[in-house]
């Protein structure tokens, strides 16, 4: 399906692209692995000169992108791989992640702010994933998301 890069062969190429792009897709098996992604989205958005607050936003997003993709996606399985690329522009940023599971359907994840979720733990994921990014969707399987963040004109 992809060309398969190693978590740590994806590290040395975002080193010498700036962190600025990874153009094939990279795998990684535990969210901690996951965080090094956005790390390197933020260290290249930070490349580009991004704001401090649109950084951060996207940091937010993809995180609870990567970990959803992980603990829900693929279950905690670490025989299974998240796949990650991203390209960071001096105009937007984008980002694709694609886990092996089933899928899911995300306009059947309950509202958190209705009443009866306001005490659950979790569930807050998605809606953070579509203020802090201009644009979310899922391919039709739900197995996959891609984000943009448009750069704001100063």
């Amino acid at each position: 399906m992809y060309s398969g890069l190693s978590f740590l062969d994806s590290q040395r190429i975002a080193e010498n692209h700036k962190a600025t792009r990874v153009r094939d897709w990279l795998c990684y098996t535990s969210a901690q692995e996951g965080m090094a992604v956005r790390d390197r989205v933020a260290e290249a958005m930070t490349i580009w000169d991004y704001s401090g607050t649109g950084i951060f936003g996207v940091r937010l997003a993809l995180e609870e992108a990567l970990v959803n993709a992980v603990k829900h996606g693929n279950r905690n399985d670490p025989t299974k791989c998240v796949w990650a690329s991203w390209h960071v522009g001096p105009r937007r940023v984008l980002v694709e992640i694609e886990d092996e599971g089933d899928g899911f359907d995300p306009r059947a994840v309950p509202d958190p702010c209705a009443p009866e979720n306001l005490e659950r733990s979790c569930g807050r994921g998605l809606p953070l994933m579509r203020t802090y990014m201009s644009w979310v969707r899922y391919n039709r399987c739900g197995n996959r998301v891609t984000m943009i963040k448009r750069r704001v004109s100063a």
